[in-house]
């Protein structure tokens, strides 16, 4: 078992920057995928972010250039470092987990979730 624990997210102005965390349980942790999630109101739930076991990023085009996903193996965290932050990246924000070397389709852990509020 695996357990995922956001930070806490925040308001912040458009154009600002914010960086989440997610800090995971467990003496296996470089062995997973780590990805990060949003789901604005009305809207699915959609991939932001993800870092494979060896440290490969991908990001959906709508972030790109703009966040950042990293993790520390050492300290068990993977972060999410979001500059130049807009209205529409307003969503909670999860964190998830995926014991794989590859880019996971499906993940197995998944945090509480934590609400990002970009104002205009």
């Amino acid at each position: 078992q695996v357990q995922l624990v956001e930070s806490k997210g925040g308001l912040v102005q458009a154009g600002g920057s914010l960086r989440l965390s997610c800090a995971a349980s467990g003496r296996t942790f470089s062995s997973y995928a780590m990805g990060w999630f949003r789901q604005a109101p009305g809207k699915e739930r959609e991939l932001v972010a993800v870092i494979t076991s060896g440290g490969s990023t991908n990001y959906a085009d709508s972030v790109k250039g703009r966040f950042t996903i990293s993790r520390d193996n050492r300290k068990n965290m993977v972060f999410l470092q979001m500059n130049r932050l807009k209205p529409e990246d307003t969503a909670v924000y999860y964190c998830a987990a995926h014991r794989t070397d590859y880019v996971p389709l499906t993940y197995d852990y998944w945090g509480q979730g934590t609400q990002v509020t970009v104002s205009s």
